[in-house]
């Protein structure tokens, strides 16, 4: 059995980030996830570089990472308490003016990481910049293909972005997890693009045995301006070599305190073969 936790950070943007921080640190020692993914992992721009990285695992092309960069202080906290965890960082795009913003994945195992461009746009100053974090690492002895990501909404570049990841992971031969903010609604025209992708991804929400919760996001957030609806935007896409068993909504006030705009998604699965 793994277990797997998504969450859009919103990192350094809420009122009480440390609190934030240290509410997620202590929900990963909890639960003992395998691996982790975390959209909105922000720096400041002119922040200190930091010195000690421990258990980093650079994607090629990576900025220096700072002192403040979030998914740094996540990985330390969980050191100060005991549990080890490998990292990855990408760097998106300036957000907010002031912050490098970037996605990370967090893995008991080592990672082969690399920063994959899906967006037409490749400018810093652009927010329109996406990049994949794809990590290889091992699951249950089995190396695996994870990616961490935070894509456009389906009118803003969804389409061309889920073309170039597509035919990326065409090319993988591994299991495959995708796990991020994916900013396109359960059921609508970029959901239904996914499944039914040559890829055969499974929606772990819903093929799960059980399953708890349903949007990820209430209403009106950054990004989503003018929305009067609560949406499921947030998921984990799997590979049909897995078999989901509990899926949950995480953060949403009930199950764990809300640390972001978006709740988060966690889930547990069992390898349908874990010789391959």
């Amino acid at each position: 059995m793994v277990a797997l936790l998504t969450i859009n950070s919103h990192s350094w943007m809420e009122a009480e980030p440390q609190r934030n921080l240290e509410i997620l640190g202590k929900t990963i020692l909890a639960n003992d996830y395998d691996i982790i993914c975390v959209q909105e992992v922000n720096q400041l721009l002119h922040s200190k570089a930091a010195k000690d990285l421990p258990n980093y695992c650079q994607a090629a092309g990576t900025p220096a990472i700072h002192e403040d960069n979030y998914a740094l202080k996540l990985v330390t906290f969980l050191l100060e308490n005991g549990k080890t965890y490998y990292w990855s960082w990408a760097y998106n795009h300036i957000g907010y003016d002031r912050f490098q913003e970037g996605v990370a994945i967090l893995s008991k195992q080592p990672l082969i990481s690399e920063g994959l461009l899906i967006s037409e746009a490749d400018d810093e100053h652009d927010y329109h910049t996406r990049r994949v974090l794809l990590g290889k690492t091992k699951l249950d002895h089995t190396e695996i293909t994870v990616a961490s990501l935070h894509m456009s909404w389906w009118d803003k570049g969804f389409q061309g972005e889920w073309a170039k990841l597509e035919k990326a992971l065409l090319r993988v031969e591994t299991p495959i997890i995708l796990m991020g903010d994916f900013n396109n609604p359960y059921d609508k025209e970029g959901y239904q693009l996914i499944l039914n992708s040559r890829l055969q991804l499974q929606d772990s929400h819903q093929t799960a045995v059980t399953s708890y919760g349903e949007a990820t996001i209430q209403a009106e957030i950054d990004g989503w301006q003018g929305n009067q609806q609560a949406l499921k935007v947030d998921y984990i896409f799997m590979s049909q070599d897995f078999q989901a068993e509990k899926s949950e909504v995480i953060f949403d006030g009930e199950n764990y305190p809300v640390i972001s705009d978006h709740f988060g998604l966690a889930c547990q699965a069992d390898l349908r073969n874990n010789e391959r």
